[in-house]
């Protein structure tokens, strides 16, 4: 925790001393960018750069609403079912996300609607079977 500069010590040299205490006690080793240049260095600053670095940071998903990302998981899960190698691992793949459409519909998601059901399991593994034979 930051200390308040102590009475009668010179604003710079009560800095400077901390700064050094802080690189003997290695506080500045092994930084994640140690020796990189800055992000953006050079380039001309966005007055909404800080709203574009979020957006970035978050990319996908968290940008968009509960009840949108569920849908898209969903739709996600169901293409993984159908190209699933053995009826277990779609099997799994659609009690995991029916757990989620459930727990979605008991408490709904902000968003628009969800307008999505739990999946038939049975229904979609007659479903994988009637496309593998087609491939």
């Amino acid at each position: 925790m930051t200390q308040r500069k102590p009475a009668g010590t010179g604003f710079e040299s009560w800095i400077d001393r901390q700064i050094r205490e802080a690189q003997e006690r290695g506080e500045f080793d092994d930084l994640p960018s140690a020796g990189k240049p800055l992000p953006g260095a050079g380039e001309p600053l966005d007055e909404d750069w800080w709203i574009k670095k979020k957006v970035r940071e978050e990319e996908g998903t968290t940008g968009l609403p509960p009840s949108l990302v569920l849908r898209k998981q969903a739709e996600t899960a169901r293409e993984s079912a159908l190209a699933a190698t053995t009826d277990e691992e779609a099997r799994a793949i659609i009690v995991e996300i029916n757990a989620k459409i459930l727990d979605a519909l008991r408490k709904p998601l902000s968003g628009p609607p969800l307008n999505l059901m739990p999946f038939d399991v049975e229904e979609l593994l007659r479903e994988r079977k009637g496309t593998s034979r087609g491939r």
